[in-house]
């Protein structure tokens, strides 16, 4: 009988009260935890970047304002330009309508002066002038006033002793205006002094200062 090899079969003594996974060597605690230091680096180089990204977010926020603020200032300019024109066309279309009409009110003047202006085409005459009066349009030119080259148009001239400038005395045919646009200038009748009734008036005003008294001779 062959003898049995001690320490072949058997399994080493363990203690009592201890399993097998006491006898197995432990982890190495982890290193979580244990450098402070690397973490506080870590989360000052986030806070870095996240800066740095506000930052250009901020700074193409900026850009895209300003380019939306620009575009706005352009297309506000553009409106005013479109609603100025308009207003210009608007203008000039209404001009030269008034402009049209104009002979047709000298006829509804000179009826009304030759007493022919009765019945229905008073009336058409009237309706006619108050549409033309609240599309703008002015009526001007009076008798007396002074003569003003840029609104008057003289088509006949005289002297006479009763004026002292250059004066309308007669409206041949009135002037229309319509806003600050002239259609037609006034048609008149022009008066001046006589050129020797001056000369007079002065050597009056001469002769009236010698015998009020000058001031005495020495």
């Amino acid at each position: 009988m062959t003898e049995e090899t001690p320490g072949f079969d058997e399994k080493p003594d363990v203690p009592s009260g201890a399993t097998s996974d006491d006898a197995e060597p432990k982890a190495a605690p982890s290193s979580e935890g244990a450098s402070p230091a690397g973490d506080a680096t870590a989360a000052a180089a986030q806070v870095a970047g996240l800066t740095a990204q506000l930052d250009q977010v901020r700074t193409a926020l900026g850009e895209r304002t300003a380019d939306l603020q620009r575009l706005q200032a352009e297309y506000q300019n553009y409106r005013r330009r479109v609603e100025r024109d308009r207003v210009v066309v608007k203008e000039i279309a209404i001009a030269s309508l008034l402009t049209e009409l104009l002979p047709v009110l000298d006829d509804i003047g000179r009826a009304r002066e030759h007493g022919e202006l009765v019945g229905g085409f008073k009336s058409v005459a009237e309706s006619l002038e108050t549409v033309a009066a609240k599309m703008g349009l002015q009526q001007f030119g009076k008798e007396g006033e002074p003569f003003d080259p840029t609104i008057h148009e003289a088509l006949m001239h005289s002297y006479a002793p009763d004026v002292t400038e250059t004066t309308c005395v007669a409206i041949l045919q009135p002037g229309y205006r319509f806003g600050e646009r002239n259609l037609r200038p006034a048609r008149v009748a022009v008066a001046e002094p006589q050129p020797g009734a001056q000369a007079a008036s002065e050597s009056g005003d001469v002769a009236d200062g010698k015998e009020s008294g000058g001031p005495e001779e020495g």
